[in-house]
């Protein structure tokens, strides 16, 4: 253990050199040490524990035995990328910052370090990027190495698959490591899950795979015997146990290998960085080694907020704190389940984070987790609409993304009845731009038969669902990250029209059309601007994006000179450009302030208000924008509706 007196080795890394310069007796202190740090900043910071805690090893292998940033590490997700952070510069205060503003990101970040060759913060990317880069290393005449981490959720991923194809006809050199932690977010699902227990299990398999491998490795000695080696050992293995599937797919197998063994990871990476063929090492580890907390509970310390580093309690948030959007989502639609068996819940490898846990337990048989298969999801759903069942669909909005040519072609041209529940619509603060939730508006207003909208409050997401749920045609609803408005929910929702908008205050001077999370920011600037300009100044809760409530829109503007449009959403193709093309096709010229997030990718910070006052959406940067464009009008007055 250090102490006072025992600088920690990890304060005397500055790069990965420093870790190779290290005697091999000082990595397990020093892996001792990168799990200590790790647990002491994720428990006032909250972060990935698990997924990092379970790499410790073979990251430090990877850097033993590779060079960065010669070398490239492509990790899929990057959300385990802290180890990596750790020895490439990237510790102390930065570290300790992780997160936050102004600190290191949660994922790698092309823009952090040359270190981290390709950004992510979705699943399934890296073998396809990996292989890629190899191409191109290829194409170039370069010697340097890539190196593919992919969990073993990844290759649930189609697109892991996809590349997985490719690899053969792509590149003759290409290292790939299959992280085999058995577990993703929530536990693996499907046929290529039980295939990885299966092959990491089975003792024959590993008992022959083992003998064979020193047997030809008395003989094939030295890097100019590397394509004899491989050669022999592939045709020769079959004859006594049937190759992996990897092996069909043209990559050579090796493995399951012991993660947290440093001497046999750094031993099988030696040989993967010689050879010249494709690769693949099987690693098995633990999720969350470390801390007892994270292997117990393995789903909740996949991604976790802060927490007590003894017990693995959770923080608890304030007392009157109202429960999270996606609790009161789950247990909304558990209710409606257990009165309706024709309701069934479909998430894409995320039951907790999207708030189906709860229904999976009350529902069972009309819960479905995909695995980390959105584009699945999405045709699974219209699959099960066509046959009279009402599917929802709940995925995170960053990552209904990878669902979009589904909902096209599948969904809405087919007018099927299936809900879209879209958690972290909006701000995901700490998670940085990969997650945040700010472009499905532009990307959903354009589609045919689309319903999108968003609430207030709970009662409303669940007037929502109940309107969803009876809507016969595609429908969706977002909403944002982190504890609702804290509003009762009535015993019986209320079906809503679709398109209707509710005015909440009227005005004559300005009406503030707001969307969603955006209202309660529009009753108080309204209040402000009534109290201190004596202005009078309306309030709608638009609850539409599409369709569009254009008959209340256009009697405003008729009668009012300013409308202002809140969202929390980029503006390119937002909530406020819907309104600037229902006034165009009316022709009226009546002016507008749009508000909500500029054309670019917003950064991870420490809260949503610190992000919101860096890009002018704070309270008073609106309040200024507003009484600007007001008194702006009063100086050049126009007619209103002219």
């Amino acid at each position: 253990m250090t102490t006072a007196e025992t600088p920690r080795l990890l304060d005397s890394i500055r790069s990965p050199a420093d870790v190779k310069a290290l005697p091999a007796a000082d990595l397990p202190r020093l892996a001792q040490e990168i799990r200590d740090e790790i647990i002491a900043v994720t428990a006032q910071r909250g972060g990935h524990v698990g997924p990092n805690l379970g790499v410790v090893e073979l990251t430090l292998a990877l850097h033993r035995v590779f060079s960065t940033p010669e070398d490239q590490f492509v990790f899929d997700v990057a959300h385990q990328g802290y180890v990596h952070k750790l020895l490439t510069g990237r510790g102390g205060k930065f570290f300790r910052g992780l997160r936050h503003s102004g600190g290191a990101s949660g994922f790698l970040a092309r823009d952090e370090s040359p270190h981290d060759s390709f950004g992510a913060g979705h699943a399934g990317t890296a073998l396809s990027a990996a292989l890629g880069m190899a191409a191109a290393r290829d194409l170039r005449g370069s010697g340097e190495h890539v190196v593919a981490v992919c969990g073993d959720a990844a290759f649930t991923c189609g697109i892991t698959m996809e590349a997985l194809n490719n690899v053969v006809g792509s590149t003759k050199r290409l290292v790939v490591i299959l992280n085999d932690n058995e577990w993703s977010i929530a536990k693996n699902v499907g046929a290529m899950a039980h295939y990885l227990n299966r092959l990491s299990t089975s003792t024959t398999y590993n008992k022959i795979h083992r003998r064979l491998d020193a047997f030809f490795k008395s003989f094939a000695v030295g890097v100019g015997l590397n394509r004899l080696y491989v050669k022999w050992k592939r045709e020769t293995k079959d004859f006594f146990v049937e190759s992996s599937l990897f092996e069909k797919y043209g990559l050579r197998y090796l493995g399951p290998i012991d993660g947290h063994n440093l001497e046999e990871l750094t031993k099988n990476l030696e040989f993967a960085r010689q050879c010249e063929t494709p690769i693949l090492l099987h690693v098995l580890t633990k999720k969350g080694r470390g801390l007892d907390a994270a292997v117990q509970s393995p789903e909740k310390f996949h991604g976790a907020g802060p927490y007590d580093p003894v017990s693995g309690d959770s923080l608890r948030a304030p007392p009157g704190t109202p429960p999270a959007w996606q609790e009161v989502f789950g247990r909304t639609l558990a209710r409606m389940a257990r009165a309706d068996a024709r309701i069934v819940g479909i998430t894409a490898a995320m039951p907790s984070g999207t708030g189906l846990t709860h229904f999976a337990q009350t529902c069972p048989r009309q819960f479905f987790d995909v695995g980390i298969a959105e584009e699945h999801a999405v045709l699974f759903a219209a699959g099960l609409a066509t046959k009279g069942f009402r599917p929802v669909v709940a995925i995170y909005s960053t990552f209904l993304q990878r669902g979009y040519d589904p909902i096209i072609h599948d969904v809405a041209l087919q007018n099927l009845p299936v809900t879209f529940c879209m958690d972290r619509a909006g701000l995901s603060p700490n998670d940085g731009a990969t997650h945040h939730g700010l472009f499905d508006l532009a990307y959903l207003r354009c589609v045919p038969n689309a319903v999108v909208m968003q609430p207030k409050d709970e009662d409303e997401l669940a007037d929502m669902m109940h309107t969803s749920l009876r809507h016969d045609g595609p429908a969706f609803i977002r909403y944002p990250r982190g504890p609702a408005a804290g509003v009762k929910i009535k015993e019986q929702p209320a079906a809503i029209p679709i398109g209707q908008a509710e005015v909440l205050r009227e005005g004559s001077n300005i009406m503030l059309w707001a969307l969603g999370s955006m209202v309660p920011d529009a009753l108080r600037l309204a209040a402000q601007l009534e109290a201190e300009e004596n202005l009078s100044v309306g309030v709608v809760n638009a609850r539409f994006a599409k369709p569009l409530d254009r008959a209340l829109l256009l009697s405003h503007a008729a009668c009012v000179p300013l409308l202002v449009t809140l969202e929390d959403h980029v503006l390119a193709g937002g909530f406020g450009s819907a309104v600037l093309e229902a006034l165009q096709d009316a022709e009226c010229s009546t002016a507008v302030e749009r508000i909500g997030w500029p054309d670019q990718f917003v950064p991870h910070g420490s809260d949503a208000a610190i992000l919101r006052a860096a890009h002018g959406l704070a309270p008073d940067a609106i309040h200024r924008r507003v009484l600007a464009r007001w008194h702006s009008l009063r100086a050049a007055p126009v007619e209103a509706g002219a």
